[in-house]
């Protein structure tokens, strides 16, 4: 039977459900998205008119489905890898594989967007920024803001995907592969 940390398990299940909640949330922008978008035509085409407001807010349904949903990608193994060498390889030699990822890839990357991107979405709050068309989204502050939500997101699914990998590589892959399981049981 595999014993690790009871806190360990319970902190790796609330990450990964705050992602799945985060996922499916987002998830509905897509369909807010193709609403819009079908308004907008029909204005254009049937009433010849339009809204820039509506116009910009695809784009801010846009970039949140993929700014916010990256961590849930992250969950459900949707992000890029070189299959060709990790799906063959030992649950063990994948453990380290994404604990290195993790520790060398993943941290310095994210942490480096949030800090470069700090004072350019503290300016845009400072301002309240607005849209820069007339009928636009006042909100670009918001817009900007998912700069700095996407690399935590990230590096927060990121760490409990790196405590798998030390499960897996301390004995418990039963218990790693209850918590991948578990997160597949709840897929969309």
């Amino acid at each position: 039977m595999d014993t690790a940390s009871p806190f360990l398990i319970a902190l790796i299940r609330g990450i990964n459900r705050f992602s799945d909640w985060t996922g499916r949330v987002v998830s509905w922008f897509v369909l807010a998205i193709v609403m819009i978008t079908f308004v907008v035509v029909v204005m254009r085409y049937v009433f010849n008119t339009g809204s820039v407001f509506m116009q910009e807010s695809i784009l801010y349904f846009h970039n949140y489905v993929i700014m916010l949903g990256a961590g849930y990608a992250l969950l459900k193994g949707a992000h890029v890898r070189v299959d060709i060498f990790y799906r063959p390889a030992s649950d063990k030699k994948k453990a380290w594989v994404d604990l290195f990822g993790f520790l060398f890839l993943l941290v310095p990357t994210c942490t480096f967007i949030f800090y470069i991107a700090w004072d350019y979405v503290a300016a845009s709050w400072s301002i309240m920024e607005g849209s820069q068309e007339a009928g636009g989204v006042d909100a670009r502050y918001l817009f900007k803001t998912s700069i700095l939500l996407m690399p935590a997101l990230v590096l927060l699914q990121g760490f409990a995907e790196a405590l798998k990998s030390v499960l897996t590589l301390t004995g418990h892959q039963g218990l790693a592969k209850q918590l991948e399981d578990h997160d597949e049981e709840h897929a969309l």
